[in-house]
């Protein structure tokens, strides 16, 4: 299959864990349009798919992602579906394995997962300001909480990146792992999740995020829907009466 034709994006299921690999590595997994909606699609199938709980995102070659396909820009390609990834996320936590390299918006679609899982040696950075942009990816928003304000500024306006060992020291990267082995370290602590209750999981990601720049009484309202949908659920019942036949518990995300 050539490089034209071969899916820029990969699924495989794997139990209640879907993973989901950027197939773009003759062009360091750059975004462009098919890559945009072929990750879109994924997230949608995450999302959308009662029998997942998870879902770990990777970049196949060298590398996670090295931003925007410059090329492809110029040309005018769509990356809208990529636009709405970076703005909503997936309902259900998404794991980023990196190696090699997460730059510019590669940067900002790993800062739309909910936890990072890097191998030694990587760099992570929005070098924008290189050839006349910014990172409007969200991550001029999101790498202050993540990283700290004084770390954030001099990425943004240097776009020099930080390795992911300094990253795991200020809490960006959950995990740092031996080169090579990000991807099987993700899908560990995806499986990890997934023995827990799917719509829980769910409802406390949702949770979790919220508490970005929320104040405590708007997050009690954001916890009420949840109240219903996952304390109602058979779950729910199921947790409990598992528990206490000594059993492990089958969940149904309902």
């Amino acid at each position: 299959m050539s490089d034209e034709t071969k899916p820029a994006v990969l699924t495989e299921l794997r139990d209640r864990v879907l993973i989901i690999t950027l197939n773009r590595p003759e062009a360091m997994n750059a975004i462009n349009g098919d890559l945009s909606r072929g990750l879109w699609s994924a997230v949608g199938e995450l999302n959308d798919d009662s029998s997942l709980t998870a879902g770990v995102l990777t970049g196949a070659g060298k590398g996670f992602c090295s931003g925007m396909d410059l090329k492809a820009f110029s040309r005018g390609e769509d990356i809208g579906p990529m636009l709405e990834f970076v703005s909503n996320g997936a309902e259900k936590p998404l794991i980023a394995a990196i190696e090699g390299f997460a730059l510019a918006g590669g940067l900002e679609l790993a800062l739309a997962c909910d936890l990072l899982v890097a191998a030694r040696g990587a760099k992570l950075g929005i070098p924008e300001v290189g050839v006349g942009l910014f990172a409007a990816g969200a991550g001029l928003f999101r790498l202050p909480s993540r990283v700290g304000y004084a770390t954030a500024m001099e990425m943004a306006v240097t776009g020099d990146p930080i390795s992911s060992e300094e990253a795991a020291d200020k809490g960006l990267v959950s995990r740092l792992t031996a080169e090579g082995e990000a991807l099987s370290e993700a899908i560990a602590l995806a499986e990890r999740i997934a023995r827990n209750a799917p719509l829980a999981v769910a409802a406390s990601k949702a949770l979790v995020r919220a508490t970005q720049g929320a104040t405590e009484q708007e997050l009690w309202e954001a916890q009420k829907p949840f109240m219903k949908s996952v304390w109602g659920s058979s779950d729910a019942k199921e947790g409990p009466r598992a528990f206490a036949e000594k059993r492990p518990p089958e969940w149904t995300g309902t």
